[in-house]
């Protein structure tokens, strides 16, 4: 629904700044008289490509089972390995080296007392484990490991990596997992060996879901989706809400991911030797906003696999340290303007993150730092696009008279038209089409301000949080008094203003902080700024037009 009004909202700013050029048209000659839910069952492994590598191709064909009822209660019980960095405190369970908690220590939740916990309540393990044999499955949260390090594991900031790992055997097989953590990353390694049995596939389930942390839970829920990285095909999303159905995403797969609005929990080939995971299969989770998740991982001829997991903020510059794309875990947009928007979102965060970093500044004088910027960049074209409608209005007069003493002849008016136009080097579209340059810069403003983690929670002046809206709405009314402020000197710039534009000149401020009132304080920040910065330009064009009309006079 935010997106839907931002879209209309850009149309009318569009509508404000051309309408000068719609109201007074130039002169056009007549045209010429002529799966369902299915925790139980088994299904097919998305393995259609099998990877290369030193693991076995798997046939697609190749039964996987579906993920198995989370058994939430005996992974409670059974005892957890607490591994805490200044960033994290992670939850590991001796029952199959499941994920049981995720705490990210430097984000507070605004929906439970402490730190964000990405995995929630009632729901088990965020990441676990099974083994494909043949046609069964063997899922690990059944079984018992032994841990190397019991006690809670502290990581210092600065310090090595530590590495905690999980053994289980019995009298027909053994598996061993190794995490590797580093106290300043979010990227947790793994490990692992299965001796005894001839597996080809570690199934890893993720989700159903992620806990919410946000005031807005409705927000949250709308980013919840399920993302992957093909070879092949490139980076995909799909809403958690959206799979009513078995999806499979077919592999080889760089890595896949679950994310919500601020955070991602992602699994990643390993470094060296890189093993893409076969693929990924989405199926219908019994509760709103969640999908069962299992990708599968060949497991190599001797018994060997690895893997990373990415369990943190979305950060751009930790994403981007990743590598193999996963800044762009979360795409901004729509798909079909995602190639124009990705890398100008890229650009515009490294932008806002640089002059935080390098100038000492809070983000919400870095937002009024950057409109201001913005508005330097786009003025030549500014000052174009309004110079264009300024000449288009003060040659409104000879059109029309061109008009009235050719109305009976429309081809000898057009080419009266045309050299008037020549005459004055005028151009019917200059006015319009220096405007819609920018066009994609705004969209793509939108996107980034709406889920940039680096907002959230960061209070300036009276606003208590920069991703939430103003709560006493002082930058709404800002936006369109400013707004009113462009559109008057607009209007006293005009030679003959008549009803229509007069009437836009107090209903698009209106309509504008409509808009705007429930987007984030920091977009509403930036768009106060960019419309005082434009102020001088609005009043120098001003003056040069009364300039010019004392030179023609």
């Amino acid at each position: 629904m935010d997106n839907l009004r931002f879209v209309i909202a850009i149309i009318l700013m569009v509508a404000v700044v051309v309408v000068t050029n719609l109201l007074f048209p130039p002169a056009k000659p007549p045209r010429p008289a002529a799966v369902r839910d299915t925790t139980a069952q088994t299904g097919a492994a998305p393995t259609a490509h099998p990877p290369a590598g030193p693991a076995p191709a798997t046939s697609p064909s190749a039964p996987a089972a579906a993920p198995a009822p989370r058994a939430s209660a005996t992974l409670a019980a059974a005892p957890v390995v607490t591994v805490e960095s200044p960033l994290f405190r992670y939850g590991i369970s001796t029952r199959g080296g499941a994920l049981v908690s995720a705490e990210l220590l430097r984000y507070p939740s605004f929906t439970r007392r402490g730190p964000v916990q990405l995995v929630p309540n009632d729901l088990g393990p965020l990441i676990s484990y099974r083994l494909q044999v043949g046609a069964q499955t063997i899922d690990l949260s059944g079984l018992a490991f032994t841990a190397s390090s019991p006690g809670p594991v502290e990581l210092r900031p600065g310090g090595g990596p530590q590495v905690v790992r999980l053994a289980h055997q019995d009298s027909s097989f053994a598996i061993e997992l190794a995490y590797t953590f580093d106290p300043d990353q979010y990227t947790v390694s793994v490990q692992g060996a299965v001796r005894g049995l001839p597996a080809s596939q570690l199934l890893i389930d993720l989700g159903p879901t992620l806990a919410v942390n946000e005031a807005n839970a409705a927000e949250d829920h709308r980013a919840l989706a399920f993302v992957v990285n093909s070879t092949r095909d490139g980076i995909s999303s799909v809403p958690l809400d959206k799979v009513k159905a078995d999806r499979i995403e077919e592999g080889p797969l760089q890595w896949v991911a679950i994310k919500n609005k601020y955070f991602v929990v992602g699994a990643l080939v390993a470094p060296a030797p890189e093993v893409p995971f076969g693929g990924l299969i989405a199926r219908n989770a019994p509760i709103p906003h969640a999908s069962f998740l299992t990708a599968t991982l060949p497991i190599a001829r001797d018994g060997s696999f690895a893997l990373r997991y990415y369990i943190g903020p979305q950060e751009a510059k930790r994403l981007a340290a990743v590598g193999h794309d996963f800044q762009d875990v979360n795409p901004y947009g729509w798909s079909f303007l995602r190639p124009i928007i990705r890398p100008l979102a890229h650009i515009i965060t490294w932008a806002l993150t640089s002059l935080h970093e390098a100038l000492h500044l809070g983000y919400g004088w870095v937002l009024i730092l950057f409109g201001v910027l913005v508005r330097v960049v786009m003025w030549p074209l500014n000052a174009r696009a309004m110079r264009s409608q300024l000449k288009n209005m003060e040659l409104q007069p000879r059109l029309k008279e061109i008009q009235e003493r050719y109305k009976n002849a429309p081809e000898k008016m057009q080419q009266e038209v045309m050299r008037l136009y020549k005459e004055e080097g005028f151009n019917p579209l200059g006015g319009c089409l220096p405007m819609l340059i920018p066009m994609p810069v705004l969209f793509t403003l939108y996107f980034v301000f709406q889920a940039t983690i680096e907002f959230r929670g960061v209070p300036f002046l009276w606003l208590p949080d920069l991703s939430r809206p103003d709560p006493l709405y002082v930058l709404p009314v800002l936006l369109g008094a400013s707004m009113l402020a462009l559109q008057w000197l607009s209007l006293r710039s005009t030679p003959q203003p008549n009803a229509q534009m007069k009437m836009m000149t107090w209903f698009m401020p209106i309509l504008w902080t409509v808009f705007f009132i429930n987007f984030a304080s920091g977009l509403n920040l930036y768009y106060v700024s960019l419309n005082v910065a434009s102020l001088p330009q609005q009043l120098q064009l001003i003056r040069e037009r009364q300039r010019r009309q004392v030179q023609r006079a």
